[in-house]
């Protein structure tokens, strides 16, 4: 499941970042990192950006980036 895929409200953890390059080092910067819990607050209406809180803060993440976030839920 990715990131992309996942309903607000739910807790979930990051267990892979595909991608690779810029990409993947621009996301990992953002904190977005291995083992890290993620709460997805809200997406979008048409579901570009989607809202998340990840180590304290409020993070927007671009449909196209939440791809390549893979995650399991955890609650």
């Amino acid at each position: 499941m990715t990131l992309k895929e996942v309903k607000p409200g739910a807790t979930i953890k990051v267990v892979k970042i595909s991608g690779e390059g810029a990409i993947k080092r621009r996301i990992m910067d953002m904190g977005l990192t291995k083992g890290v819990e993620i709460f997805v607050r809200k997406v979008a209406p048409l579901g570009d950006p989607v809202e998340v809180t990840v180590r304290g803060y409020e993070l927007s993440v671009r449909k196209a980036d939440a791809e390549l976030i893979e995650v399991e839920i955890v609650r």
